[in-house]
């Protein structure tokens, strides 16, 4: 499987996967940027791509992000369609500051910000039925605690 990239802008960095058996290609910003707490903001990364068809992109935290600096991916796990493909249409990962670790994070050109997996998606048939099975499992929490 080949994931088809275009650097649109020239501070762009083609992602790269960390070990050879990681799951996530690192995505890296394309400038400064400051979060204040509680607050969330737009991270370019100046890439486009092509997710192969039946495939989507999912843009996952950074673990090491979250635990140390409280920084997130606010809509977690973005996702990238395969018809999201366009020469512009450029990836971006919104990153949330939580506060709960700094005020204000800041980010530089080059950082890593999230990480892309590639997993299979299906469309399913969607099939409208007037009752789904014979019972009901009660709700949240319906199995308790054990």
């Amino acid at each position: 499987m080949y994931l088809k990239i275009r650097k649109i802008n020239e501070n762009a960095q083609v992602p790269k996967y960390a070990t050879y058996k990681s799951a996530g290609l690192d995505l890296r910003a394309i400038q400064e940027y400051n979060i204040p707490a509680g607050k969330q903001i737009l991270i370019k990364t100046g890439l486009a791509m092509k997710i192969p068809d039946g495939h989507a992109g999912l843009l996952c935290p950074r673990s090491g992000l979250a635990l140390k600096d409280g920084i997130t991916v606010l809509n977690s796990p973005g996702i990238i369609d395969a018809d999201y493909c366009g020469d512009n249409d450029e990836v971006g990962v919104i990153l949330y500051n939580t506060g709960s670790v700094h005020s204000e994070y800041n980010i530089k050109e080059g950082d890593r910000v999230a990480q892309l997996v590639i997993v299979p998606a299906f469309q399913a048939m969607i099939e409208e039925r007037e009752h789904l099975e014979d019972k009901d499992r009660g709700g949240f929490g319906s199995t308790g605690k054990n």
